[in-house]
Protein backbone atom coordinates (compact mmCIF):
# COMPACT_ATOMS: atom_id res chain seq x y z
CA UNK A 1 0.00 0.00 0.00
CA UNK A 2 1.33 3.61 -0.77
CA UNK A 3 0.23 5.73 2.11
CA UNK A 4 0.18 9.52 2.28
CA UNK A 5 -0.15 11.48 5.56
CA UNK A 6 -0.92 15.27 5.51
CA UNK A 7 0.98 16.63 7.97
CA UNK A 8 2.73 20.35 8.47
CA UNK A 9 5.31 18.59 10.74
CA UNK A 10 6.66 15.38 9.97
CA UNK A 11 8.38 15.02 13.50
CA UNK A 12 4.96 15.73 15.37
CA UNK A 13 4.68 12.46 18.00
CA UNK A 14 1.49 11.42 15.95
CA UNK A 15 2.98 11.79 12.37
CA UNK A 16 6.29 10.01 13.56
CA UNK A 17 4.08 7.14 15.06
CA UNK A 18 2.01 6.71 11.96
CA UNK A 19 5.26 6.69 9.52
CA UNK A 20 6.85 3.97 12.06
CA UNK A 21 3.89 1.53 12.13
CA UNK A 22 3.17 1.66 8.29
CA UNK A 23 6.94 0.93 7.65
CA UNK A 24 6.95 -1.90 10.47
CA UNK A 25 3.70 -3.65 8.01
CA UNK A 26 6.04 -2.88 4.63
CA UNK A 27 3.61 -0.15 3.14
CA UNK A 28 5.36 2.90 1.37
CA UNK A 29 4.77 5.77 3.73
CA UNK A 30 5.07 9.74 2.53
CA UNK A 31 4.60 12.89 5.08
CA UNK A 32 2.94 15.69 2.82
CA UNK A 33 3.04 19.07 3.89
CA UNK A 34 -1.04 19.88 2.38
CA UNK A 35 0.49 23.94 2.00
CA UNK A 36 2.59 22.41 -0.54
CA UNK A 37 0.08 20.29 -2.61
CA UNK A 38 -1.35 21.72 -5.53
CA UNK A 39 -3.56 20.94 -7.64
CA UNK A 40 -5.45 20.46 -11.07
CA UNK A 41 -9.13 20.62 -11.49
CA UNK A 42 -10.88 19.74 -14.92
CA UNK A 43 -13.38 17.57 -16.04
CA UNK A 44 -12.65 13.93 -15.52
CA UNK A 45 -9.28 14.76 -14.74
CA UNK A 46 -7.95 15.48 -10.99
CA UNK A 47 -4.27 16.01 -10.72
CA UNK A 48 -1.99 16.78 -7.28
CA UNK A 49 1.59 17.64 -7.72
CA UNK A 50 4.01 18.04 -4.47
CA UNK A 51 7.31 20.65 -4.47
CA UNK A 52 7.32 20.11 -8.41
CA UNK A 53 6.59 16.68 -8.72
CA UNK A 54 3.53 15.05 -9.38
CA UNK A 55 1.38 12.97 -7.04
CA UNK A 56 -0.19 9.47 -8.60
CA UNK A 57 -0.74 6.17 -7.16
CA UNK A 58 -1.54 6.99 -3.67
CA UNK A 59 -3.86 4.10 -2.44
CA UNK A 60 -4.67 5.72 1.07
CA UNK A 61 -4.62 9.24 3.08
CA UNK A 62 -4.08 10.16 6.66
CA UNK A 63 -5.53 13.29 6.87
CA UNK A 64 -3.65 15.31 10.26
CA UNK A 65 -5.02 18.53 9.37
CA UNK A 66 -4.46 21.32 11.67
CA UNK A 67 -7.03 24.03 12.59
CA UNK A 68 -5.55 27.05 11.01
CA UNK A 69 -5.06 24.96 7.35
CA UNK A 70 -8.52 23.31 7.55
CA UNK A 71 -10.08 25.28 4.41
CA UNK A 72 -6.93 24.27 1.94
CA UNK A 73 -6.27 20.87 4.17
CA UNK A 74 -9.41 19.53 3.66
CA UNK A 75 -9.29 20.33 -0.42
CA UNK A 76 -6.38 19.07 -0.79
CA UNK A 77 -7.64 15.69 0.58
CA UNK A 78 -10.87 16.68 -1.47
CA UNK A 79 -8.87 16.05 -4.38
CA UNK A 80 -7.38 12.59 -3.37
CA UNK A 81 -10.48 11.46 -3.14
CA UNK A 82 -11.71 12.39 -6.38
CA UNK A 83 -8.10 10.95 -7.23
CA UNK A 84 -9.37 7.40 -5.88
CA UNK A 85 -7.45 7.17 -2.71
CA UNK A 86 -9.21 5.94 0.17
CA UNK A 87 -9.24 7.93 3.76
CA UNK A 88 -10.85 6.92 6.72
CA UNK A 89 -11.68 10.47 7.55
CA UNK A 90 -13.20 12.36 4.18
CA UNK A 91 -12.95 15.95 3.67
CA UNK A 92 -16.91 16.77 4.41
CA UNK A 93 -16.21 14.45 7.46
CA UNK A 94 -13.43 16.50 8.81
CA UNK A 95 -15.31 19.92 8.31
CA UNK A 96 -18.39 18.83 9.83
CA UNK A 97 -16.23 17.58 13.06
CA UNK A 98 -14.58 20.92 13.00
CA UNK A 99 -17.69 23.19 13.74
CA UNK A 100 -18.22 22.18 16.84
CA UNK A 101 -22.04 23.47 16.47
CA UNK A 102 -22.64 21.57 13.60
CA UNK A 103 -21.62 18.52 14.96
CA UNK A 104 -23.58 19.06 17.77
CA UNK A 105 -26.54 19.68 15.71
CA UNK A 106 -25.78 16.22 14.26
CA UNK A 107 -25.10 14.64 17.50
CA UNK A 108 -28.43 15.83 18.81
CA UNK A 109 -30.49 15.30 15.70
CA UNK A 110 -29.59 11.54 16.39
CA UNK A 111 -30.51 11.61 20.09
CA UNK A 112 -27.38 11.31 21.56
CA UNK A 113 -26.82 13.02 24.47
CA UNK A 114 -24.33 16.24 25.07
CA UNK A 115 -24.24 19.56 27.45
CA UNK A 116 -26.85 21.60 26.84
CA UNK A 117 -25.83 24.34 24.74
CA UNK A 118 -26.71 27.22 23.18
CA UNK A 119 -25.98 29.81 20.29
CA UNK A 120 -27.33 33.06 19.38
CA UNK A 121 -25.64 36.04 17.47
CA UNK A 122 -27.55 39.17 18.71
CA UNK A 123 -26.55 41.25 21.65
CA UNK A 124 -29.89 42.01 22.76
CA UNK A 125 -30.55 38.15 23.44
CA UNK A 126 -28.08 37.55 25.25
CA UNK A 127 -30.09 37.82 28.45
CA UNK A 128 -32.55 34.80 27.40
CA UNK A 129 -29.95 32.97 25.42
CA UNK A 130 -28.15 32.81 28.84
CA UNK A 131 -31.53 31.92 30.94
CA UNK A 132 -32.26 29.17 28.16
CA UNK A 133 -29.46 27.68 29.80
CA UNK A 134 -30.18 27.96 33.50
CA UNK A 135 -28.11 29.02 36.17
CA UNK A 136 -24.38 29.65 36.02
CA UNK A 137 -21.49 28.38 35.95
CA UNK A 138 -21.41 28.25 32.21
CA UNK A 139 -18.76 27.03 29.96
CA UNK A 140 -18.23 29.59 26.94
CA UNK A 141 -16.57 28.34 23.81
CA UNK A 142 -15.16 29.16 20.19
CA UNK A 143 -16.93 27.12 18.06
CA UNK A 144 -13.39 26.12 15.95
CA UNK A 145 -11.01 25.86 19.03
CA UNK A 146 -8.62 23.22 19.58
CA UNK A 147 -6.81 21.87 22.22
CA UNK A 148 -8.70 23.69 25.12
CA UNK A 149 -7.93 27.03 23.63
CA UNK A 150 -10.82 29.60 23.87
CA UNK A 151 -12.39 27.34 26.51
CA UNK A 152 -13.33 30.00 29.42
CA UNK A 153 -15.41 28.57 32.64
CA UNK A 154 -17.68 31.70 33.49
CA UNK A 155 -19.12 31.50 37.38
CA UNK A 156 -21.67 33.66 37.12
CA UNK A 157 -24.29 35.70 35.01
CA UNK A 158 -21.73 39.03 35.16
CA UNK A 159 -19.06 36.74 33.77
CA UNK A 160 -21.08 35.29 31.16
CA UNK A 161 -22.11 38.38 29.59
CA UNK A 162 -18.77 39.87 30.20
CA UNK A 163 -16.78 37.11 27.84
CA UNK A 164 -19.53 36.87 25.59
CA UNK A 165 -19.20 40.41 24.80
CA UNK A 166 -15.98 40.32 24.40
CA UNK A 167 -16.06 37.34 21.93
CA UNK A 168 -18.91 39.44 20.22
CA UNK A 169 -16.27 42.07 20.23
CA UNK A 170 -14.03 39.90 17.65
CA UNK A 171 -16.52 38.96 15.46
CA UNK A 172 -15.81 35.29 16.70
CA UNK A 173 -18.55 32.30 16.65
CA UNK A 174 -19.11 30.80 20.37
CA UNK A 175 -21.32 28.36 22.03
CA UNK A 176 -22.40 28.65 25.71
CA UNK A 177 -22.70 25.04 27.33
CA UNK A 178 -24.45 23.92 30.94
CA UNK A 179 -20.94 22.80 33.31
CA UNK A 180 -20.85 19.25 34.45
CA UNK A 181 -19.94 20.13 37.92
CA UNK A 182 -20.05 15.80 38.63
CA UNK A 183 -17.41 15.51 35.97
CA UNK A 184 -15.07 16.93 38.52
CA UNK A 185 -12.56 18.25 35.66
CA UNK A 186 -12.21 15.02 33.95
CA UNK A 187 -13.36 13.55 30.68
CA UNK A 188 -12.61 10.37 28.44
CA UNK A 189 -10.81 10.41 25.20
CA UNK A 190 -12.35 7.25 23.66
CA UNK A 191 -10.03 6.43 20.30
CA UNK A 192 -12.43 5.03 17.43
CA UNK A 193 -10.79 3.08 14.80
CA UNK A 194 -12.92 1.49 12.04
CA UNK A 195 -15.85 1.16 14.06
CA UNK A 196 -14.25 -0.35 17.21
CA UNK A 197 -12.82 1.73 20.57
CA UNK A 198 -9.57 0.13 20.48
CA UNK A 199 -8.36 2.43 23.69
CA UNK A 200 -9.85 4.56 26.00
CA UNK A 201 -7.95 7.02 28.70
CA UNK A 202 -9.18 9.40 31.33
CA UNK A 203 -8.06 13.15 31.37
CA UNK A 204 -7.87 14.76 34.61
CA UNK A 205 -7.45 18.52 34.90
CA UNK A 206 -4.66 19.80 36.94
CA UNK A 207 -5.41 21.99 40.11
CA UNK A 208 -7.15 25.12 39.40
CA UNK A 209 -8.19 24.02 35.69
CA UNK A 210 -11.84 23.02 35.15
CA UNK A 211 -9.62 22.00 31.23
CA UNK A 212 -8.65 18.50 31.02
CA UNK A 213 -6.72 18.73 27.47
CA UNK A 214 -3.46 17.01 28.18
CA UNK A 215 -2.19 20.44 26.12
CA UNK A 216 -3.18 22.15 29.36
CA UNK A 217 -1.34 19.89 32.02
CA UNK A 218 -3.98 17.48 32.55
CA UNK A 219 -2.86 14.10 33.45
CA UNK A 220 -4.48 10.63 31.37
CA UNK A 221 -4.57 7.26 32.79
CA UNK A 222 -6.35 4.45 31.31
CA UNK A 223 -9.79 3.90 32.08
CA UNK A 224 -12.38 1.00 31.24
CA UNK A 225 -15.52 1.97 29.17
CA UNK A 226 -19.24 1.17 29.94
CA UNK A 227 -21.49 -0.34 27.50
CA UNK A 228 -22.58 2.86 27.17
CA UNK A 229 -19.90 4.78 26.37
CA UNK A 230 -18.68 2.27 23.69
CA UNK A 231 -21.93 2.64 22.30
CA UNK A 232 -22.22 6.67 22.57
CA UNK A 233 -18.44 7.14 20.91
CA UNK A 234 -19.07 4.63 18.49
CA UNK A 235 -22.57 6.48 17.60
CA UNK A 236 -20.51 9.93 17.44
CA UNK A 237 -17.90 8.57 14.88
CA UNK A 238 -20.52 6.93 13.07
CA UNK A 239 -22.77 10.14 12.63
CA UNK A 240 -19.82 12.49 11.87
CA UNK A 241 -18.83 9.88 9.27
CA UNK A 242 -15.30 9.45 10.82
CA UNK A 243 -13.19 6.27 10.56
CA UNK A 244 -10.75 7.23 12.95
CA UNK A 245 -12.23 9.73 15.85
CA UNK A 246 -11.04 10.85 19.41
CA UNK A 247 -14.85 10.74 21.03
CA UNK A 248 -14.91 12.94 24.42
CA UNK A 249 -17.28 11.86 27.00
CA UNK A 250 -18.06 13.45 30.34
CA UNK A 251 -20.03 11.12 33.00
CA UNK A 252 -22.42 12.59 34.16
CA UNK A 253 -26.12 11.81 36.62
CA UNK A 254 -27.47 11.10 33.37
CA UNK A 255 -25.00 8.99 31.44
CA UNK A 256 -22.55 9.62 29.06
CA UNK A 257 -22.35 12.99 27.32
CA UNK A 258 -20.47 13.72 23.97
CA UNK A 259 -18.37 16.43 24.42
CA UNK A 260 -16.38 16.98 21.26
CA UNK A 261 -15.91 14.82 18.45
CA UNK A 262 -12.28 15.14 16.99
CA UNK A 263 -11.06 14.34 13.60
CA UNK A 264 -7.72 14.18 14.30
CA UNK A 265 -7.00 12.97 17.66
CA UNK A 266 -3.06 12.98 19.17
CA UNK A 267 -1.48 9.09 19.55
CA UNK A 268 0.81 10.39 22.05
CA UNK A 269 -1.77 10.74 24.78
CA UNK A 270 -3.79 7.60 24.12
CA UNK A 271 -0.72 5.40 23.34
CA UNK A 272 0.98 6.74 26.60
CA UNK A 273 -1.51 5.87 29.00
CA UNK A 274 -3.10 2.90 27.61
CA UNK A 275 0.15 0.96 25.78
CA UNK A 276 -2.23 0.22 22.96
CA UNK A 277 -0.61 0.36 19.56
CA UNK A 278 -3.07 3.06 18.45
CA UNK A 279 -1.04 4.32 15.12
CA UNK A 280 -0.89 0.21 13.92
CA UNK A 281 -4.54 -0.17 14.51
CA UNK A 282 -4.87 2.65 12.35
CA UNK A 283 -2.50 1.32 9.71
CA UNK A 284 -4.21 -2.22 9.73
CA UNK A 285 -7.82 -0.52 9.36
CA UNK A 286 -6.51 1.40 6.29
CA UNK A 287 -4.98 -1.47 4.72
CA UNK A 288 -8.11 -3.94 4.94
CA UNK A 289 -9.77 -0.97 3.53
CA UNK A 290 -7.78 0.00 0.71
CA UNK A 291 -7.60 -2.06 -2.71
CA UNK A 292 -4.25 -1.61 -3.95
CA UNK A 293 -4.69 0.33 -7.21
CA UNK A 294 -3.60 -1.75 -10.33
CA UNK A 295 0.23 -1.14 -11.37
CA UNK A 296 1.30 -0.81 -15.05
CA UNK A 297 2.02 -4.95 -16.01
CA UNK A 298 5.75 -5.75 -16.54
CA UNK A 299 7.57 -6.28 -19.52
CA UNK A 300 7.49 -9.66 -18.71
CA UNK A 301 3.74 -10.15 -18.93
CA UNK A 302 3.30 -7.80 -22.27
CA UNK A 303 5.40 -10.53 -24.32
CA UNK A 304 3.62 -12.11 -27.28
CA UNK A 305 1.70 -15.47 -26.73
CA UNK A 306 3.29 -18.13 -26.51
CA UNK A 307 6.07 -17.10 -25.52
CA UNK A 308 7.64 -18.49 -22.54
CA UNK A 309 10.47 -17.61 -20.01
CA UNK A 310 12.87 -20.85 -19.97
Amino acid sequence: MKLAILSRNAKLYSTQRLVEAGRQRGHVVRVLDPLRCYMQIAPGQFLLRYKGKPLAGIDAVIPRIGASVTFYGTAVLRQFELMGAFTPNGSDAVLRARDKLRCHQMLAGEGLDLPLTVFGDNPDDTGDLLGMLGKPPHVIKLNEGTQGTGVILAENAGASRSVIEAFRGLYANFLVQEFIAEAKGSDIRCFVVGGKVVAAMRRQASEGEFRSNLHRGGKASKIKLTPAEIDTALRAARVMGLGVAGVDLLRSKRGPLVLEVNSSPGLEGIEGATGVDVAGAIIDFLAASVRPKARPAKAAARRKPGLTKA
